[in-house]
């Protein structure tokens, strides 16, 4: 029997809304990490023919530049389309614990929604004002 080799594709585009303010912090090695909340839902008919509606949460970390930025203009509401890969976080708490998240690691975020605060030059090179791709 041969073995089944399958590709490796790990890539998520999710949009949704923030549950609560982008969250900023600094890795050990000084790395900016921006933690966004994100919910998500989906609309759909049910067996009985009645709509009904789904919701869910994924925690969305952004690094480096678009850490920074995500920070800076995102708020809780904040409507944003990203697009990233899962990855798997492990850690043992300080009860010798072991614990495993799965999240989502944003590359990339849209703005959807026009931001009431003007946005640094840097931000809007190549990008129009209704919305802007980091």
């Amino acid at each position: 029997m041969t073995e089944l080799k399958l590709p490796e594709i790990n890539r998520v585009l999710l949009s949704g809304r923030l549950t609560r303010d982008p969250e900023r912090r600094y890795a050990a090695d000084g790395t900016e990490i921006t933690s966004l909340d994100l919910a998500f839902h989906r609309h759909y008919r049910g067996r009985d023919g009645k709509l009904a509606e789904h919701a869910g949460f994924v925690t969305v970390l952004t690094y480096q530049r678009l850490a920074e930025i995500c920070a800076q203009y995102l708020k809780k509401g904040s409507a944003v389309l990203v697009e990233g890969r899962l990855q798997m976080r492990e850690w043992t708490t300080p009860q010798g614990a072991k614990r495993q998240r799965l999240e989502l690691r944003g590359e990339s975020v849209h703005f959807l929604e026009k931001s009431s605060v003007p946005a640094a030059p840097e931000a809007r090179a190549g990008a129009d004002d209704e919305d802007r791709l980091f």
